[in-house]
């Protein structure tokens, strides 16, 4: 789903120098070794030692509570590399904010393989990952996807993985759902720090040809074992699936639900099926995570893109009432469809913010307590659509850019808990808006592309084509 970003973000490798010519040659054999024929597969660089803690470990904002507000996640570019200056920008722009909370996969979207050889680690890029979520004094949240190559058919080794889309979204092989749920035992170790935790992602690699539909007892089962595994390193430890796709349909499909459904389009029935098999069979959830779009399959946006967004409401309504008001997480939530590229750059930035701020509004009044924003940061450069700052590549980067002001004052002024208030729109502009508030703040998007006169709380105002506007409350 989405913009993810396949390649691995592989370590980079950083010139040493090597103190004479004998420490040369020393460097040579021991690589010669690690990949003769015979001995095993490399292991250059990795350690065995994976579960030992990294770095100094944080008091988090929200390591008590199952509910962690709204942030992002971290793709295959991100802010912890680049130019240091542009780098601490962000990081102390986060904290400036009160921190975000920040989602990061233990291998893809810009993490190399995590246990490349069995019992043998490399978490190089997840350590400078997790330092920097350290860094910006926000909550760090760890996707538990993909898995190793060797877990799933693939060869093992150091340079071996197999970083094709196909191949990360192998799913492992259930002789071997074991040994990832001991390597998510790894990572709780490492990161004591990390309270949540999510189990896989989209159910990748869980599929039923035979039946055609999900292999939700595969994905059942591993859920089940990492539960398990990540309560036995910590009780404390939170623990959410199933990360379902809550794809629309056309109403006419063959896998339309014919009892789900609204203006957005109908439900596809397989996934509501996969749902509820993980809701009745799992050993225990702290809260539950699904993902998706506002429109279609088809990338119909029905009726129009604004008010698509009612079905993150309805879906969300469902699957509280589903699992009896479990907090809820969207990990993705995607409003803007994707071009033949998977690229999202279609629309303007004005446009693109005012429906993020309607989805963001519909999340809410379904329920939803957390969601993560999938930040597409570019490599260099200074155009990046939808991305949440300039790119960190140049000394200059990391500077605001909208979806940042968005997503990070979204977080604070509707954290989890808040008590939403209903206030006055005129009748004239219904149509026209959507509103979000509390006793203290009103959120309200023009979702028009031309300017409107508006009368909101009781507060008369123009604005823009497709603004974001924010309003101090008179009285509570």
């Amino acid at each position: 789903m989405g913009r993810h970003g396949w390649y691995s973000g592989a370590r980079r490798w950083r010139l040493t120098a090597l103190l004479g010519v004998g420490a040369v040659a020393l460097a040579l054999v021991v690589t010669l070794l690690n990949t003769l024929p015979g001995n095993g597969a490399g292991t250059d660089g990795t350690t065995r030692d994976g579960g030992k803690a990294h770095g100094t470990p944080t008091s988090t904002p929200d390591a008590e509570t199952p509910e962690v507000g709204w942030g992002f996640t971290h793709t295959q570019y991100s802010a912890d590399e680049g130019n240091s200056t542009a780098v601490e920008r962000v990081e102390g722009r986060i904290a400036d904010v009160g921190g975000l909370p920040q989602n990061q996969h233990i291998m893809g979207w810009g993490a190399d393989n995590p246990e490349p050889v069995k019992g043998r680690y490399d978490f190089e890029d997840m350590d400078r990952r997790i330092d920097f979520i350290r860094a910006s004094g926000s909550t760090p949240v760890v996707t538990l996807c993909c898995a190793p190559d060797w877990m799933k058919g693939g060869e093992p080794g150091v340079g071996n993985t197999d970083w094709s889309q196909s191949a990360l979204e192998t799913a492992p092989d259930p002789a071997y759902f074991d040994d990832f749920a001991a390597l998510a035992a790894t990572v709780a170790k490492r990161y004591p720090d990390v309270r949540h935790f999510i189990v896989w992602n989209e159910f990748k690699g869980f599929w039923n040809d035979s039946e055609a539909r999900w292999d939700y007892e595969g994905y059942t089962k591993l859920y089940n074992l990492v539960y398990r595994a990540l309560k036995k390193v910590n009780p404390q430890i939170m623990v959410g699936g199933p990360y379902l796709v809550m794809d629309s349909v056309d109403p006419r499909s063959e896998d339309a639900s014919t009892t789900f459904k609204g203006p957005w389009g109908a439900m596809d029935q397989r996934i509501l099926d996969a749902f509820d098999y993980w809701n009745k069979n799992k050993v225990g959830a702290d809260f539950v995570v699904v993902d998706g779009s506002s429109y279609t399959n088809d990338d119909e946006m029905l009726p129009n893109e604004f008010a698509a967004t009612d079905k993150f409401t309805a879906v969300s309504k469902w699957v509280r009432q589903q699992t009896g008001n479990l907090p809820l997480w969207w990990a993705e939530y995607y409003v803007e469809p994707a071009d033949a590229d998977d690229e999202r750059e279609g629309w303007s930035e004005d446009r693109r913010v005012a429906v993020q701020a309607a989805g963001m509004i519909a999340l809410a009044e379904g329920g939803t307590t957390s969601a993560l924003y999938w930040n597409p940061e570019n490599e260099k450069g200074t155009d990046c659509a939808g991305c949440l700052w300039t790119p960190t590549s140049g000394k200059d980067g990391g500077q605001n850019l909208p979806m940042f002001d968005l997503v990070s004052r979204f977080s604070k002024a509707f954290p989890p808990g808040t008590d939403y208030k209903t206030v006055s729109v005129a009748a004239d502009d219904v149509p026209n808006v959507r509103v979000l508030a509390t006793d203290r703040t009103v959120l309200v998007v023009n979702t028009l592309d031309r300017q409107i006169s508006a009368k909101i709380d009781g507060q008369s105002f123009d604005m823009a084509a497709y603004e974001v506007k924010w309003l101090t409350r008179q009285s509570g």
